[in-house]
Parts: structure tokens; C-alpha cells; sequence
């Protein structure tokens, strides 16, 4: 596709984009009675309490949905996309679409209660399938950092193999010596002559076998030879009209979509489609023209230090020092010069009726400064949610003021300013604007003078106001000094004299930073789902949209991660099989983080005793924020919390119990790591404990009868890489389309509904366990049937209403789960008050009737 087609999407988009965020700005500014008041009017009826509750709900999910949406067709074009300087203002509008996603989400989960929001009506309203709600991961999130990922996996390749853990798989030219050659040349004559001797022996049998039969008649001979032409001439005709019938039959079952069509055919469909979608043309010109933009920047920025340096700086100073003398002439007194914290000489001119002539930024620098200053004063924003379990019993569902919105309208605004009127035409040529260049590195090169002068200028300040006998009044205010001590320690580096390569290798060496297998997170079978559902029973595809939301856009991108509310820990909860480390491995893999291993099991025996255990969560901490983005993970979460441990364990796994809630919040808000943790059991860990460490609980139900479905067919016909589950590995699909001959009359719907309480991890290990390659191989003759994979099935143990009731009840007494308990306990006391009101009323009535 052209460039122009992305352009005009890019244009549609920042359209669409200008009118939701003035609709968001609006209702930002509003409260919760006046935002219900509006829809009212709009509607046409007054709501109740609970209804009003349900409006802000759907307004909220429809302001999500549709910057879902939108952020969606932004990341196709800046992947397409190749204009540098275009490319740069799309990537911090799709940055700041994608935080006020994050946002968006964190209030409806105040709002529902749940961390799954559903409503069908605003995606009927917008028109929308399940599908095109699903976020995309932006591309630029592993494209962009190819060349260090690849450095990375080298290094941990390069540990490996010196560890001896790996073997090193390198083709090394072998020098032959003269004996090794004569003895290679012995073999093969050996070789050679024992077929001889074989065809020799070969040759006898024949003649003795000849030998021993009767004398035939030439004429019986002749009818022999031309009975077994024709025998032949049969054989070979069935054969060639079989194979042209069952051929086409096979054509027109793939035309009409009931079989699948051949590997050759879907893979070449595969990298038609991967061409399209990843042109490799394309981002080579993308990777050239960046660096022409960058070098061209660098030398113009130079040029105008060169030429304009000198001259910038005198009308600087002038032009603070004929301010100086106006304040004086004025005032009698000499003016306080902002400090560098307050923007200096800039805070001055940007002030009303105070603009400069000389300055070209001042401008564009007050956006910033006010932006910075909008930023700075906003609220911090939480993603934990035991910090609101001592809230009021009255809910309140008033969205948090966002930080990304100011963002995408400054992005707007510089749109509208600079690209919406430009004319294009006949512009085939996709280098940067030299002009917009000069531009923008002139305002740069002047706020670096302005602030070397202003520091000029406020020592030549303060000589004056020596000089006039006035005192000196320092910026810095010091700071009043209290009887308590400030709570946050400076960390002490434990290992100053130590470079990160070293650290990595230690770590690496004794198994804490670990290998990954990579891991895609469309992997995770399952769609979204199709109507609303309980909050407790999610679809696979909702359990990937929030990993995303949470998870894997704060670790892809600083600027989202600086923007959203703060996660550091989350509890990824489910019974066995159901996939919990597999989207581990795909949070890791969509960012390319590096992953550490804190489960009990691996770090027994390692760094012992108390400083070995302080020393371990230091290296843990540094390495993280070195080389983020970073996932800190530990299996068995619930183990470190139990009140009992059996005394079979040899793991020591309340070893970390008191240091996990200080590492948690050792993670800084500006850090890009995250702790994940899986359990099984999550109910025999003290839940108080528990919760002073993850801020969030995700619980991964068994798969239902739609997702099992759509696992069945794709573990069997599909060739693509199959999602290992928790401890079962596996790297391909068992067996190819190739065999879809044996496998294209299996009822994967009857297996669907058989299989019904087991989880996709159990399905995927019976496959394995039925599909040897011997069985592969009998296929063509031998088709598979339900009974072989029922028979294998049955010996495992699917999941039972028991533990599902368990993870339910364990859900119900997260901080998530108490506050949704605590809501439905008021509304139904609210609905009995309603209801003994109108008891009364009726009561009443009835007496004046009979009156």
C-alpha cells in the first residue's frame, strides 16, 4: 500500500481522535450527578441510583471501546508509515491513546467491580464484533529494540554454552590424516565389494530356482508375459482414476471449507501474508530515512550554534536586562529572577502582555511548561487496590482526572498547527522537512543559551542587589528541619566496583535470570467473548486484553509506563494446566524482558543465610532496573504465605516471606518491572500476607465449550506453534495438515463437549500421549477415532466443582472481591428499604379507599 493511503488514515484517525478527546475533556471536567443529568437528557428519562450507575458504566466502556479502536488503526500507520517526522508525532499520539486505554480500564474496574467489563449494548451501539475490541500490541515494541534483544539472546546463548548447559551446534572444517583417509577408502571398497557379492549370490538363487521349475512352452510363456501386461495396464489405470477422483473431491472440499487446504498451499498463503504484513521494503526505508532525519538534525542544530550563537545570546541578555531596568525604573526595587526550577527568564516573557519579540519559543515552550506543570500537579494514580480497602461504605464512581488526555490534545493541537493544511501533492519523496528541522532545533539551541544566560544574569542580579545594599534572597528555600527522620533510605549499592555484564553473568550462571521459550500472546487459544459473562468467569481473550492492559503496554513503552496508574505486582491464579506460564512467557516475549526466577524450588541452595538472601534481592533489584524492561516471577506464590508446611518440603519456601513485600515496594514508580506470580492453590496462603504483596488477582477459569472447540481444531489441523501449559512443552503442532486425511473425521465438537472440566493443557498432553510417530504414520491407513483420545483422557483428572467453588470463594476474599461483596450487600439493602417504602405507600392508599 501506497504512502498516501496511511496518510489519509492517519488524517481520518486524528479526526476522529480530535472529537473523542473534546467529548472525554468535557465529561473530565464534570461530575458524577451532572455526566448522569446529560445522558438523561439525552435518553429522554430519569434514572435511579443503580441505573445511574450502569450510564456511567456505558459511557466509560463506550469511550474504551472506541480508543481501542482507534489506537488499533494508529499503530498500523506508524508501523507503515515513513516519513520520519510524521512517524514522530503518531508514535506520541498512539502512546498517549494507548495510556488513556490503561485509564479507562482502571475505572471501569472501580465502577464494576470486576476486572472484566462487559456490555453489549455500546457494542452493538458502535457496530463492533468481539474481535475488533481486542487491543493490538503495538510492533514497535520488539522492532525497535531488534538489535539489542539479538545482543542479549547472543550473551545468554554464549553463558550457556561455557556453563556446558548448552551444546554448541558450529560446523567446524575436520582435517582428514592420511591414515583416517585410508581407512575411509577400506570401508568403502569393503562396502563395495560385499553388494557384489550379494548380487552374485542373488544371480545363483535365481538360476537354481530356475532350475528346479518345469520346462514351460514358448506359447504358454507368451500368454503369461501378456496376462501380466494387462494386469499391469489394470492396475495402473485404477490407480490413476482413484487418485484423479479422490483429487478432485479433495478440491471440492477445500472450496467449500470443509476440509483444510494443503501445507504447500497454506504455506504459501502464510508468506503471501507475511510479505503484506511485514514488508520488510518498508522498514528498510523507514530505518534509512530515521537515520537521515537524525544526522540531518545533528548537523543543522550545529550550523545554527555556529551562525547564531553569538547573536542569540546578546538579545537574550538585552532583553532580560532592559527588563530589569523596567521593573526598577517602576518599582524602585530590583525584580527576584525565577529560578531554573520555575523556567527562568521564560516564566517572565510567557507571562501576559510580557511577550518578547526576540524570542521565537516562547510560544511552544509555554505549552510545555504549563503541560509540565498540569502533569505535576495531578494526583498519583494506583494500580493497587488494597490501598482503597478503608473507603466509605458509599461507592464512589467518579472517574480519576487522566494524564494522557492533556497529551493527546497538545498532539492535536500540533497536528492542526503543522500537518492538517499541508499540501502534499506531487511530495513522492518521503525525506524529512528541511524547514520544520530548522524549527524545531532553533527553539532547541535558544532554550540552551536561555539558560546559560539566565545563570548569568542571576549572579549579576545579585551583585546589584549587593550593591544597593539590598540582601540577597536565595531561590532555594531551606527546608525546615523536623525531629523525624525522612521514612525513604537512599539503597545502598552493595556492588559498586561491579559492571552489569558481570552481574548478568552470576545471575545467569546460578539460574536466576532465565531462559524463555518465545511465546506470542495470540498463542493463548480462545477468543473473546461473544455476550457479557460473569467477572469470575472470563473468555481466554478478555485474560489476554487485561494481561496487555496491564501488564505488557506499561513494559513496552516508558511513555505509557510514566502515564498509567502504577502496577507492581500481579497474581496470575487457575488450577493446573490452564496456562499460567505460558502467558508469562508471553508478557516476557512481546517486550523482550528479561525474566528472573524467584520460585522457592530454584533458589534453594543459593546465595544462603541472611546477607546471601539480602545480597540475592539486591542483585535482583539493580540487574531489573539495568536492563529493564524486567519480570520478576515466582511459581507456587502461595507457598512462602502457608501456615503449614509439610515437612516433605526441602525448599525452605518461607525463606522470602518478609523480603517479597519489600521488594515489591522497592520497585520505583519510574521502573519498568513487574512482579507475576502463579499459584494453584492460592487458598492455604495467609491472605493478608498475600495481599500485601500483588495488587492484582487474575483468576484463569477452566475453558469453556467454545474455547475448548476452538482448541481441539487448532491442536489438530492448524500449523502453528501450540502455547506450552504450566510444565507441559510443546514446540509445534504433533502432527501436520499433511495427515488431515486421518484426523478430517474426528468430531472435535463431540470431543468438545467430552472433554468438558478438563483444561486445554490436559487436551494438549493427551494428543501427545496418543500421537506417537508410529501412530502418525498409520494415519493414511488407520484414521484417528474419539475412542483413542477418550481412552487416554480418562486417566486424567479433569477439574472438579469442588476446586472451582474454591477458586471462587478464594476470589470473593481479594480486596477486588470484598468491595463488589461489600456494593451488592448496599444495593440490597437499598432495594428492601424501596421496597417496604412502597409496601408502606400501598398501606396507606388502600386505608383512604376505605375511608
Amino acid at each position: 500500500m501506497s504512502s498516501t493511503y496511511f496518510n489519509d488514515i492517519w488524517h481520518q484517525a486524528q479526526h476522529e481522535c480530535e472529537l473523542l478527546s473534546t467529548i472525554d475533556y468535557e465529561r473530565q471536567h464534570q461530575d458524577v450527578e451532572t455526566t448522569v443529568a446529560t445522558m438523561n437528557a439525552a435518553v429522554g428519562s430519569v434514572a435511579a441510583d443503580a441505573d445511574a450507575k450502569a450510564l456511567l458504566q456505558s459511557s466509560l466502556y463506550e469511550f474504551y471501546l472506541r480508543y481501542i479502536c482507534l489506537s488499533n488503526r494508529l499503530e498500523d500507520v506508524y508501523d507503515n508509515m515513513i516519513q520520519p517526522q510524521k512517524r514522530q508525532l503518531v508514535r506520541k499520539l498512539l502512546d498517549a491513546c494507548l495510556g488513556r486505554v490503561v485509564e479507562l480500564k482502571h475505572d471501569l474496574v472501580n465502577i464494576d467491580l470486576m476486572e472484566f467489563s462487559y456490555n453489549d449494548d455500546v457494542v452493538e451501539r458502535l457496530r463492533l464484533t468481539p474481535m475488533e475490541t481486542e487491543l493490538r500490541i503495538p510492533r514497535y515494541f520488539l522492532r525497535e529494540r531488534q538489535q539489542e534483544l539479538e545482543f542479549r539472546k547472543r550473551t545468554m546463548q554464549e553463558i550457556l554454552v561455557k556453563l556446558g548447559w548448552l551444546e554448541e551446534h558450529e560446523l567446524e572444517e575436520t582435517v582428514t590424516t592420511e591414515i583416517e583417509a585410508i581407512r575411509m577408502l577400506q570401508m568403502h571398497e569393503r562396502a563395495r565389494q560385499g553388494r557384489l557379492r550379494a548380487h552374485f549370490m542373488k544371480e545363483i538363487r535365481i538360476l537354481k530356482e530356475k532350475g528346479k521349475s518345469e520346462e514351460r512352452s514358448e506359447k504358454e510363456r507368451s500368454d503369461s508375459g501378456l496376462l501380466a501386461a494387462m494386469k499391469i495396464q489394470k492396475m495402473w489405470r485404477g490407480h490413476t482414476a482413484r487418485r484423479i477422483t479422490r483429487r478432485r473431491k479433495m478440491e471440492e472440499m477445500i472450496l467449500i471449507g470443509m476440509l483444510p487446504p494443503p501445507p504447500a498451499v497454506v504455506k504459501e498463503r502464510a508468506e503471501k501474508l507475511e510479505k503484506l504484513q511485514h514488508n520488510e521494503k518498508r522498514y528498510q526505508a523507514q530505518a534509512l530515512y530515521g537515520e537521515q532525519f537524525e544526522e540531518r538534525q545533528r548537523v543543522v542544530q550545529e550550523e545554527i550554534r555556529t551562525k547564531h550563537g553569538a547573536s542569540m545570546k546578546e538579545d537574550i541578555a538585552d532583553e532580560i536586562r532592559a527588563w530589569v531596568k523596567d521593573c526598577y525604573e517602576k518599582t524602585g526595587k530590583l525584580p527576584d529572577f525565577p529560578s531554573e526550577d520555575q523556567g527562568g527568564s521564560l516564566h517572565i516573557f510567557s507571562r501576559p502582555g510580557t511577550e518578547s519579540e526576540h524570542s521565537r519559543s516562547s510560544a511552544r515552550s509555554s505549552k510545555e511548561s504549563r503541560k509540565t506543570k498540569d502533569k505535576s500537579k495531578s494526583p498519583a494514580r494506583s494500580g493497587d487496590l488494597n490501598v482503597n480497602e478503608n473507603q466509605e461504605e458509599e461507592v464512589s464512581f467518579q472517574p480519576a482526572p487522566s494524564v494522557c488526555l492533556p497529551d493527546i490534545r497538545t498532539e492535536i493541537d500540533l497536528f492542526n498547527d503543522t500537518w492538517r493544511d499541508k499540501d502534499e501533492t506531487g511530495v513522492l519523496c518521503q525525506a524529512a522537512y528541511e524547514d520544520m528541522i530548522y524549527n524545531d532545533k532553533y527553539q532547541e539551541v535558544e532554550l540552551e543559551f536561555r539558560r546559560a544566560v539566565d545563570d548569568v544574569m542571576r549572579q549579576e542580579i545579585e551583585l546589584l542587589q549587593t550593591a544597593v545594599g539590598k540582601k540577597v534572597k536565595k531561590s532555594s528555600k531551606k527546608t525546615r528541619r523536623s525531629g523525624k527522620k525522612s521514612k525513604k533510605k537512599k539503597e545502598k549499592d552493595l556492588t559498586p566496583d561491579r559492571t552489569t555484564e558481570s552481574l548478568y553473568e552470576e545471575l545467569v550462571t546460578n539460574g536466576i535470570i532465565r531462559k524463555y521459550p518465545e511465546l506470542r500472546l495470540k498463542q493463548f487459544l480462545g477468543d473473546k467473548a461473544l455476550t457479557a459473562r460473569n467477572g469470575t468467569n472470563p473468555s481466554p481473550g478478555d485474560v489476554r486484553q487485561i494481561l496487555t492492559e496491564y501488564c505488557i503496554l506499561p513494559l513496552g513503552s516508558e511513555a505509557i509506563h510514566n502515564c498509567t496508574p502504577l502496577i507492581r505486582s500481579i497474581l496470575l491464579a487457575g488450577p493446573r494446566g490452564s496456562g499460567k506460564k505460558a502467558l508469562l512467557h508471553a508478557i516476557c516475549t512481546e517486550v523482550g524482558a528479561v525474566l528472573f526466577d524467584l520460585t522457592p524450588a530454584n533458589i534453594v541452595g543459593k546465595y544462603p543465610g541472611k546477607s546471601g538472601l539480602i545480597m540475592l534481592i539486591h542483585l535482583v533489584l539493580k540487574v531489573s532496573r539495568l536492563l529493564q524492561p524486567a519480570v520478576i516471577y515466582m511459581g507456587d506464590a502461595e507457598r512462602p504465605f502457608m501456615k503449614k508446611i509439610p515437612k516433605t518440603d526441602r525448599t525452605d519456601p518461607k525463606r522470602l516471606k518478609k523480603d517479597l513485600p519489600k521488594l515489591i515496594k522497592n520497585i520505583a514508580p519510574e521502573d519498568r518491572v513487574i512482579f507475576v506470580g502463579t499459584s494453584n492453590l492460592p487458598w492455604e496462603a495467609d491472605q493478608k500476607l498475600l495481599q500485601s504483596v500483588y495488587n492484582r488477582f487474575i483468576y484463569i477459569p477452566r475453558p469453556d465449550y467454545g474455547a475448548m472447540s476452538h482448541a481441539w481444531k487448532t491442536l489438530l489441523q492448524w500449523e502453528i506453534p501450540v502455547v506450552p501449559f504450566d510444565n507441559l512443552v510443546i514446540n509445534i503442532v504433533s502432527f501436520r495438515s499433511e495427515y488431515s486425511g486421518g484426523i478430517s473425521n474426528l468430531d472435535t465438537s463431540a470431543m468438545a463437549k467430552i472433554s468438558d472440566g478438563y483444561t486445554i493443557g490436559a487436551i494438549d498432553a493427551c494428543l501427545k500421549e496418543v500421537m506417537t510417530c508410529k501412530r502418525k504414520l498409520q494415519l493414511r491407513t488407520q484414521p484417528l477415532t474419539n475412542a483413542e483420545l477418550i481412552n487416554v483422557l480418562c486417566s486424567r483428572d479433569p477439574v472438579y466443582r469442588e476446586e472451582e467453588e474454591a477458586f471462587e470463594s478464594w476470589w470473593s476474599k481479594t480486596p477486588l472481591g470484598r468491595r463488589r461483596q461489600r456494593f451488592l450487600e448496599l444495593e440490597e439493602e437499598r432495594l428492601l428499604e424501596e421496597q417496604a417504602q412502597a409496601a408502606k405507600q400501598g398501606n396507606g392508599n388502600k386505608k383512604k379507599g376505605l375511608n
